[in-house]
């Protein structure tokens, strides 16, 4: 079943880049006391992801954090050394990447994608979602995985 807006985030523990490498965070120690908005993506450095979604919340990185915003967290299935990487790539410092490797989180949430057809195996979906205090507040799934439109960030600063 997918998440949806009320629901509390499930307990599970991303990998994060620390200053002596990766650490790993639970979503009470990313969510607890914070009014965070989760972007989910299918895959670092893949075209939509790298050229449409990511962009839009570095350029907006500011104006999200001028209305209440604690973070700005970014979620694939890849692993935290992919991530670090694309946080790096992207000039995206202040945006908070979390690693969640065996999609442990995308299928929690019921929103993991099938990507075999394709040689990516279990995905994420792309979304955007405002979560407050580990309660999800927004919540904007794309229907079709190549696409940034509700889940970018022009979008969401309409509705936070």
């Amino acid at each position: 079943m997918t998440i949806q807006v009320g629901d509390h985030l499930p307990q599970v523990t991303f990998r994060v880049n620390g200053p002596d490498g990766p650490q790993a965070k639970t979503t009470d120690d990313l969510f607890k006391g914070r009014r965070v908005v989760l972007i989910g993506v299918p895959g670092a450095f893949t075209p939509a992801c790298h050229r449409n979604h990511l962009p839009g919340y570095v350029a907006n990185r500011d104006a999200i954090l001028s209305r209440g915003i604690d973070a700005i967290a970014v979620t694939s299935v890849n692993d935290v050394f992919v991530l670090n990487a694309w946080q790096q790539q992207s000039g995206a410092e202040g945006i908070e990447f979390l690693a969640d490797g065996n999609a442990e989180f995308a299928k929690a949430t019921g929103l993991e994608m099938d990507g075999t057809g394709f040689g990516l195996g279990t995905r994420s979906q792309r979304y955007a979602m405002l979560v407050d205090d580990g309660v999800v507040r927004v919540l904007n799934v794309e229907d079709t995985p190549s696409k940034a439109e509700i889940s970018g960030a022009e979008a969401l600063l309409k509705v936070i």
